[in-house]
């Protein structure tokens, strides 16, 4: 059952926010490849801000995730493409509806 989450804001230098919105489509592969990663979003909230939100059945799938392909594709993006760090926060879900 979906407990925990992530809900990471990322916010693009705006000369890469096209790159930033390709490397968010691209992770989709990614986050399928990821047996404990249940859910995973990726959204355009403005021209340069930028999020994910994914959830996971337990602590370990969480940290898995967190240390896998994805997060260290946006690290290496980090320096270039984005004006700031990820944001990155853990949530504890309340309340889950999937299909």
């Amino acid at each position: 059952m979906n407990k925990l989450g992530l809900l990471v804001r990322i916010e693009a230098k705006p000369e890469y926010a096209d790159q930033v919105e390709a490397l968010l489509r691209d992770a989709l592969q990614l986050a399928q490849q990821e047996d404990h990663t249940v859910a995973w979003f990726a959204f355009r909230q403005s021209a340069t801000t930028f999020g994910i939100f994914d959830s996971f059945d337990d602590e370990e799938g969480r940290q898995g995730h967190l240390k896998g392909r994805i997060a260290a594709a946006l690290m290496e993006a980090a320096p270039t493409m984005l004006s700031e760090a990820p944001d990155i926060r853990p949530v504890d879900l309340l309340a889950v509806k999937l299909p």
